[in-house]
């Protein structure tokens, strides 16, 4: 199942961004191969569409030539993620394909790298500074512990739970974009070590991917790792697909509950856990749907407005300048 029409924060679309100039590259011909208005980067409540990010950041490494996006010692050569991946996908289960992994980024020096620590009931796939001349960018850190948990979770076609996420430093975009990055999970901030950290018993889980099915991975990895939806979701993500389903007839909580057979107060104590609201999941979903229609030609205002789950454009235009600081007219112009 994949989940294409959600959205991310315009800090995603910066970092990316961020050390094309020095490679003599341009930002705005870039956002513009990609159908990115240049003018959402200025505003820091913007969103993208994830179709749209997951393009942004394969064009601008496919520009630079460099897997990392300028963000290690050397460029990591266009490739890499490719034969890493073949590396990995004749093991058996999870504990050898993230050994495997950490192994083949280990082979480069690059400044970081993963490193799998094992102790008693907890596992942690730790990111280690190799070069101390070097600062590490948080943007650098995240891409590989995203990398890390969505690619394992792929390989297992399961959404790996987390214990919690740490980072070593504040963060740099709202906090909700680091839970939605790691599928809600726990985010902790400024520990000693970034990290995921997870239950070793994962380890044992059978890698059930394959070199066919690997073939259709490549074809867009960006993509697929943010898009994959699994049977073993968060409750997050199951509502979210619930009130996605029903969009026309917008569900309130109790609907919900009632689909997911569990109570509703037991639904609002679960999201509670995981960070969230039901509220702010059907904001969500509406934001998202309409910046994924907005992308597409020969849709007007109302149309979307309406797939989005308003019964009135007005209410429409007002909520969506609430989330991006502009009208969809002037989004939809800038694309």
């Amino acid at each position: 199942m994949k989940m294409r029409d959600i959205s991310v924060s315009v800090y995603f679309a910066r970092a990316v961004l961020k050390n094309a100039v020095a490679q003599g590259l341009d930002p705005i011909s870039l956002l513009r191969k990609t159908r990115i208005s240049p003018r959402l980067l200025l505003e820091d409540n913007a969103r993208i569409s994830v179709e749209r990010f997951a393009d942004l950041q394969v064009n601008t490494m496919l520009a630079m030539g460099d897997e990392a996006l300028g963000y290690v010692s050397r460029p990591m050569p266009i490739g890499c993620w490719s034969m890493m991946c073949h590396a990995v996908i004749g093991c058996e289960t999870l504990g050898q394909a993230i050994a495997r992994y950490c192994r083949f980024y280990q082979l480069f020096e690059f400044g970081v790298h993963p490193h799998l620590v094992i102790e008693g009931d907890e596992a942690r796939l730790r990111v280690v500074q190799v070069d101390t001349e070097a600062r590490t960018d948080p943007y650098m850190v995240e891409l590989v512990l995203f990398n890390g948990h969505r690619f394992s979770s792929w390989l297992a076609q399961e959404h790996l739970p987390l214990q919690r996420v740490e980072l070593a430093y504040p963060p740099a975009a709202q906090i909700p974009e680091y839970r939605a990055m790691f599928l809600g999970n726990p985010v902790e901030f400024e520990q000693e070590n970034s990290q995921l950290v997870f239950s070793s018993a994962l380890l044992d889980r059978r890698v059930v991917q394959t070199e066919q099915s690997l073939r259709h991975f490549l074809r867009h990895p960006v993509l697929l790792m943010l898009t994959d939806s699994y049977q073993h979701s968060s409750w997050t993500t199951r509502v979210r697909e619930r009130v996605h389903q029903n969009l026309a007839d917008m569900p309130e909580l109790n609907d919900v509950a009632a689909m997911l057979e569990v109570h509703p107060q037991t639904l609002r104590r679960r999201l509670s856990a995981e960070g969230t609201t039901f509220k702010e999941i059907k904001s969500q979903v509406r934001r998202d749907t309409a910046l994924h229609f907005l992308g597409k030609q020969g849709l007007s205002i109302e149309e979307i407005a309406h797939r989005a789950g308003f019964s009135e454009s007005s209410a429409f235009i007002r909520a969506f300048k609430g989330w991006t600081g502009v009208t969809p007219y002037t989004y939809r112009k800038g694309l």
